[in-house]
């Protein structure tokens, strides 16, 4: 006498398990913790330090033109920020982004040992394209 045993048909658990989900959740936010920090952008210039107000602007991100100790152009919009630009670049990126959105606003990032002529000459050509809002950037003073 075989016997045959039939078995019952299990019955299907509808539960997920989480903490698998929050492990990789936990590791990623450590992750993005780590790296945000290395993510800025720009270019690395010795800014020179003064009392000023900030300048308030509305949801607009301005448009930042850096000037390096050597003398050379970088503008924060195009294509690669990090490769310097002549003069007469950043000017037809400023009257191209002019065009587009009028009420832009111009940030001057000068290295506090250029050349004071050519941070006149980039506000000057950012003038002669029309720009109306032109601001430079500090840093506050070391107390």
């Amino acid at each position: 006498m075989n016997s045959l045993k039939v078995r019952a048909p299990r019955k299907l658990v509808a539960e997920i398990n989480v903490v698998p989900y929050i492990d990789v959740m936990l590791v990623l936010l450590v992750v993005f913790m780590i790296t945000a920090p290395m993510m800025t952008q720009g270019i690395k210039v010795e800014l020179p330090q003064t009392d000023s107000t900030p300048i308030t602007s509305d949801n607009q991100e301005p448009v930042v033109v850096t000037i390096k100790k050597d003398g050379s152009y970088y503008i924060n919009v195009g294509g690669d920020t990090k490769q310097s630009s002549s003069l007469e670049t950043v000017k037809g990126h400023a009257l191209r982004i002019k065009k587009h959105k009028p009420d832009t606003l111009f940030l001057v990032e000068g290295d506090a040992a250029v050349d004071y002529g050519k941070v006149i000459a980039l506000m000057s050509a950012l003038q002669g394209a029309g720009i109306e809002k032109l601001g430079l950037v500090t840093e506050p003073p070391e107390k």
